[in-house]
């Protein structure tokens, strides 16, 4: 079976769309599986990926992710099916909460529980996409005048994954996604993790070999320092980004760490907090070595369970890249 490979963009920053572009034309042509477009507080992920859609062929387009809270699920159900529709079934739909910081600060809308949320607008997508008429009875949405999509969308389901992190929303995930999205989960307890989360699904009379895992992330880089790339990243969401992330990894025994970064963090600043974080804990949530090395420490996470595998290319060169990603297929 091919590995599949999933791409990542840092659309949110200082990249220009048509680097990303381009990027996810090498990408396409060089046979990664998914090329999956942020949304923080930055430029939005839909644009990005419908210009994509106009240049790549066969690439799988992806939000990774968008939060359930700044758009209803009829707009996301327009936006997804838009894009399915522009790239000929190509659509992935990436689903999470974000964080109450996010939500509440930057979008204005009260963090409702999450997880009656996603719930009911992955329902709610889901129906829209079948042609259905939208009457619908759920805890935060009700809708009883039988709306439809006013077009006919390119097919009846458009594959959702979502990110979630406790216990509970994990099993939802398993109830009614496509796929998972494990955030911030050490090696050592991954297999577990996935072991339960087909469990759940088995219970819920879906098929768990169906639904599909990403994770296990990797940097492919011939570059020394890219082992510390993540680091701010890390820091941010452990420090900043409310309390889901720094009791994730509380509970999968880094909370005397968690709780020093943000101590340093919040006293001293984000590159502080950053340069805090042990080096043993960054390795245990994150891979960066040469092509051949990313390779070896992708197929340990598929003897994890892993089945999309998400990665980082340091090269714009497209032969360098191409031959990067060459490897990691193999």
């Amino acid at each position: 079976m091919t590995r599949k490979l999933s791409l990542m963009v840092t659309w949110q920053f200082d990249m220009k769309k048509e680097e990303a572009i381009e990027l996810a034309k090498i990408a396409d042509e060089c046979g990664v599986d998914s090329f999956w477009v942020p949304e923080g507080w930055a430029r939005d992920a839909f644009s990005l990926l419908i210009s994509i859609a106009e240049k790549t062929q066969r690439i799988k387009l992806a939000t990774g992710i968008v939060n359930v809270y700044s758009r209803t699920p009829g707009a996301l159900a327009q936006h997804f099916a838009t894009l399915d529709e522009w790239s000929g079934g190509r659509a992935i739909i990436g689903l999470g909460a974000s964080s109450a910081n996010v939500v509440e600060q930057f979008h204005g809308m009260p963090f409702q529980p999450s997880l009656s949320r996603i719930r009911e607008t992955v329902e709610i997508i889901n129906m829209l996409m079948r042609g259905e008429k939208l009457v619908y009875h759920g805890k935060w949405f009700k809708m009883d005048k039988g709306f439809t999509l006013r077009f006919t969308p390119v097919r009846p389901h458009i594959p959702v994954f979502l990110a979630t992190l406790n216990p509970k929303s994990v099993k939802m995930t398993a109830e009614v996604a496509d796929g998972w999205m494990p955030v911030m989960i050490p090696t050592a307890a991954l297999k577990q993790e996935i072991d339960q989360f087909r469990a759940w699904a088995a219970a819920a009379g879906r098929d768990a070999s169906s639904l599909q895992v990403k994770a296990g992330g990797v940097t492919v880089s011939d570059n020394p320092a890219a082992r510390d790339a993540g680091r701010g990243f890390l820091a941010f969401y452990i420090a900043r980004m409310g309390t889901f992330y720094y009791n994730q990894l509380s509970r999968f025994g880094y909370a005397d760490e968690v709780a020093m970064i943000k101590k340093v963090f919040d006293e001293k600043g984000s590159a502080a907090g950053a340069a805090a974080i042990p080096p043993g804990m960054l390795d245990d949530l994150g891979f960066a070595g040469n092509a051949d090395e990313c390779l070896s420490r992708l197929r340990d996470y598929e003897a994890l369970g892993v089945d999309v595998h998400s990665i980082t290319v340091d090269a714009k060169d497209p032969v360098r890249f191409g031959r990067m990603v060459e490897t990691l297929l193999r």
